[in-house]
């Protein structure tokens, strides 16, 4: 009986282990893939909606994004070594359990901070009138120490999340495709790791599709009554819910993070074809060299600078590293002010910003990369041919960006501000106005009838206002002293002043896709150029040497280098417990030339 229960064991456990095979673990990984690219590129397209929430600056925001490679950064080199020596698909296991902590780490500043306050200034209801012009008011702005430090947590929070998604991020891409190589037939390999780069290339552009459908509901839908929202997503002051989109993503990264943890450490390798030819020459040649495994931890350190320096010294690998981190420098910033760029450019919602990156911009780019790879598979480029044609590639993108500088809207006219540099509260305050007693940290755009905008009623000075009986929502200001029409005062009517130039909104988004889409071109021949400049040993080394230099010199400076520029095209800060925080206006065409 003891022998026929452990032969039944034994059959049960050779069947699970058959279910495991390469073609599985190909299919988990492409989705685990795609999931934790989708959780980084969250953060990219709800940067504009956590700035204007939590009141950060572009370039504090920069560096959230940023903080994502500061513990990619540290750990990668480690990957290379331990690699052969650990149980991949478990590793792969932990670092999903650890994005998918990212995730809801990120989400946590909205839970432990107060409901989203569009200031009481601005309720929108007729039932509160602070938001007009009131001489008898007598309000000063309180700071207690919990609303100080609000921000900071805010911020830590963020960054931890961030640090954790580069961490758990580190053994998910390098494992996946060293277990596929080592268990794939050599005509499968190729295959499969491009489907896994495929899955990559759709997680960014399913980001900001996520991002687009949660932006559409209010940030505190869980904690008010839509009879208590009195604005749309179009208003100024709106922020949609950016932190459902990280739970969503978690929980899909947790689930993908189970079937790692039942994978073997190794599994049988898939049979070759009998009509693949074996490189049985290559074979004496591969068994002289030292392999990476055969190296402790000790050698590994010594010899990493030894075989840096060397292949410092080859000119071309060099200049074709560096033309790769200006790349990745302006994907970097790119990918994560775009967004912004359209909702201030062309006034619109965060909402549709991500949908026009997700559905037009992104897949412009995914697919220059996999033509750039088709072309030099099917026309067999030399290698100067690959080198021209990333030349031509980038110089026609380049080209294309040309454009870029003058399709846009100028600045709307704003009472009071100062388009050649930063203004104060103070220079919006008039003859007209200066006995409303506004309060400084009011913003309510609305519309006079002049066609000047007024960053609140009171600074327009309205002393009345018209709303619906039934849902209290403003139609209009009246009586306003800073108005004048008709040889009178006039109205104003609640949002900001129209733009009139959606008609450079198509062909700003066409020329900016097809850019992408020339400049991707380039992604997949320097590659190809960087592994066919080297010695077959330092293949491994110089992919990790050049992702490790685009990480230190383009992914991590990059996007608080484009915030900091950004934060100069500012016209007028918002300010909290005399704090500069998130910015109200841009200078539209700064912005644009930043």
């Amino acid at each position: 009986m003891p022998d026929e229960r452990s032969s039944g064991l034994f059959k049960r456990l050779s069947h699970a282990g058959s279910f495991f095979t390469i073609k599985l673990f190909v299919v988990c990984q492409g989705f685990l893939q795609l999931s934790q690219l989708m959780t980084s590129g969250l953060v990219k397209s709800s940067i504009s909606t956590i700035e204007k929430r939590f009141g950060l600056s572009s370039q504090m925001a920069g560096m959230v994004v940023s903080f994502n490679e500061v513990g990619n950064t540290l750990l990668i080199i480690f990957v290379s070594y331990m690699g052969c020596r650990v149980h991949r698909p478990r590793f792969i296991g932990y670092g999903a359990v650890l994005v998918s902590m990212a995730g809801l780490v990120m989400s946590l500043p909205h839970f432990i901070s107060g409901p989203y306050e569009y200031d009481r200034s601005i309720t929108g209801s007729a039932t509160t009138t602070s938001d007009i012009c009131l001489p008898s008011r007598n309000e000063t702005e309180v700071c207690t120490e919990s609303k100080k430090k609000e921000t900071e947590v805010v911020v830590m929070l963020l960054l931890l999340g961030q640090t954790l998604l580069g961490i758990g991020g580190v053994p998910i891409q390098p494992f996946g495709i060293s277990y596929i190589d080592d268990f794939a037939s050599k005509n499968n390999s190729p295959l499969y790791i491009g489907i896994l780069f495929a899955a990559t290339t759709m997680g960014p552009a399913l980001a900001f599709i996520v991002g687009a459908a949660t932006l559409r509901y209010f940030v505190d839908i869980d904690k008010v009554s839509a009879a208590d929202i009195h604005i749309n997503n179009k208003d100024p002051r709106w922020v949609g819910a950016w932190w459902l989109g990280f739970i969503i993503s978690a929980s899909v990264v947790a689930i993908a993070s189970i079937p790692y943890f039942f994978f073997p450490k190794e599994l049988p390798r898939e049979e070759e074809l009998p009509s693949e030819p074996q490189n049985n020459d290559l074979l004496p040649e591969k068994s002289k060299q030292k392999e990476l495994k055969d190296y402790t931890l000790k050698e590994f350190v010594k010899m990493f600078p030894v075989v840096f320096m060397r292949l410092m010294k080859n000119p071309i690998l060099v200049v074709v590293i560096l033309a790769m981190v200006n790349l990745s420098g302006m994907i970097a910033g790119i990918a994560t002010f775009m967004a912004k760029l359209l909702e201030r450019q062309f006034s619109l919602s965060a909402s549709f910003a991500n949908m026009i990156l997700g559905a037009i911009n992104i897949p412009s780019g995914m697919f220059g990369i996999a033509l750039g790879g088709a072309i030099i598979r099917n026309f067999r480029l030399s290698l100067t041919q690959i080198a021209l044609m990333c030349v031509i590639s980038m110089a026609l993108c380049t080209i294309c960006d040309v454009p870029l500088f003058f399709l846009g809207c100028q600045t709307q006219t704003v009472a009071g501000l100062d388009l050649s540099g930063s203004s104060g509260i103070e220079e919006h305050v008039f003859d007209c106005n200066q006995m409303c007693k506004c309060s400084p940290s009011a913003f309510n755009p609305v519309c006079g009838e002049n066609g000047i905008e007024y960053i609140s009623p009171c600074y327009a000075g309205c002393t009345e206002l018209n709303a619906d009986t039934e849902t209290h929502k403003v139609l209009n200001y009246t009586s306003c002293n800073c108005i004048v029409a008709d040889g009178g005062f006039g109205s104003a009517t609640p949002g900001s002043c129209s733009f009139h130039c959606s008609q450079y909104l198509m062909p700003f988004v066409i020329i900016a896709s097809f850019s992408t889409f020339l400049g991707s071109l380039s992604h997949t021949p320097g590659f190809v150029l960087v592994l066919r400049n080297v010695d077959p040993e330092d293949k491994s080394f110089a992919i990790g040497i050049q992702f490790l230099m685009q990480r230190v010199l383009a992914w991590l400076p990059a996007p608080v280098v484009y915030g900091s520029l950004i934060d100069t095209a500012c016209v007028l800060w918002q300010y909290k417990c005399k704090k500069r925080t998130a910015c109200r206006y841009y200078n539209n065409v700064l912005f644009r030339q930043r």
